[in-house]
């Protein structure tokens, strides 16, 4: 690896974003172990060995009694030699289909276990890499292929030490099978290879689970991003936030203009009196309660008691029912009914004060 690229590894400090896991999933880059691929096929083969292939071993050995046992009723016509084979492979077919079903269900299985549905079209796009010399000589004798093949010979030399370890104590016993019938011979047979696959089913199980934890691992470490990037893909995704910022002060500069152009229409301002500025409507014909038209803090409050001021609208100072209500009521909204009471007072004095009654 050269100083370039470790310098990119050392930077990619932040996790896959799920865009970016999607698009790797899109090229057919995902963490696929194949000892899992490995185990799930030795399971089928188990399956096969302990329950289904006497019955197996048994229907080729009734086809191939016809062609021994009963050679002369063969067909001799003409063509018979064509007649003889086809139906023997049809007969044979037969027989393994179920076998050779259960391993090709298998070879699909295991990597949809994995990683699910998978639809990639991009892995099969001809790629003119895929097929130069050089990089596959890269590929041959990089370090992950080195170190592929040293686990390889690894997981051959446990395996087999666990199967000779299985077998080791029948050594001394294969003899009282000479005087056996063959049934019954390849029926301890079978049982002997089932207990050593059980074994060796153990073991590639522990290998699967290791392997499957590393190469995820290594999988969500290639994927990892560096800071720059995830804000990239923001940007491209949700847009730039300097964009979204100016369109949400924009957005927030015509609702507080609209609001502005509610003060005037307003009965009475509450505030307490510097901070909170609230702007209270009600028209007892229309309403069940006050309404608050308008309300800020700080500069927009200022705003709106000038406003108050230049429309002749009452402000009534009251901090603890200003600073209540700013919290408790959004625009366009009842006041709750906690401040009914204090707001009714608020509201007959400034109707008495106008001399209306409404």
């Amino acid at each position: 690896m050269s100083e370039g690229e470790q310098q990119d590894d050392a930077q990619k400090t932040e996790d896959p974003t799920p865009k970016k896991l999607q698009e790797a999933r899109k090229r057919g880059q995902i963490p696929l172990s194949r000892e899992v691929n490995n185990w799930v096929m030795m399971f089928a083969a188990t399956l096969l060995v302990g329950f289904v292939a006497t019955s197996a071993l048994g229907d080729l050995k009734s086809i191939m009694a016809v062609y021994i046992a009963q050679a002369h009723a063969l067909p001799q016509l003409p063509g018979g030699l064509g007649i003889v084979i086809g139906g023997a492979l049809f007969a044979v077919m037969k027989a393994m289909f179920f076998p050779l079903f259960l391993l090709i269900a298998a070879a699909f299985l295991a990597p949809f276990l994995q990683v699910g549905p998978l639809f990639a079209p991009q892995v099969i796009k001809p790629d003119l890499s895929k097929v130069s010399p050089f990089k596959g000589f890269g590929r041959l004798f990089s370090l992950r292929s080195v170190m592929e093949f040293v686990k390889g010979i690894l997981k051959i030399v446990l395996v087999g030490l666990v199967g000779v370890i299985i077998i080791y104590p029948y050594f001394d016993k294969f003899e009282h099978l000479i005087d056996m019938p063959i049934a019954q011979v390849m029926m301890e047979l079978t049982a002997l290879v089932t207990k050593m696959m059980i074994g060796i089913l153990v073991i590639l199980m522990v290998i699967a689970v290791i392997d499957l934890v590393y190469q995820r691992q290594d999988y969500y470490k290639k994927m990892r991003m560096t800071k720059q990037e995830v804000k990239d893909e923001y940007k491209q995704s949700e847009g730039d936030p300097h964009v979204k910022g100016r369109l949400r002060q924009l957005r927030f500069e015509r609702a507080k203009q609209r609001m502005m152009q509610s003060v005037p229409q307003a009965d009475v301002v509450i505030t307490n009196p510097t901070h909170f500025s609230i702007a209270l409507k009600y028209d007892p014909d229309e309403m069940n309660a006050p309404v608050c038209v308008a309300k800020g803090v700080d500069e927009v409050a200022f705003r709106i008691r000038e406003v108050a001021k230049e429309h002749d609208i009452v402000i009534y100072e009251s901090p603890p029912l200003a600073r209540a209500l700013y919290d408790t009521v959004e625009i366009d909204e009842m006041i709750p009914t906690e401040h009914f009471k204090a707001v009714a007072e608020i509201i007959s004095y400034v109707f008495k004060l106008r001399g209306t009654v409404k």
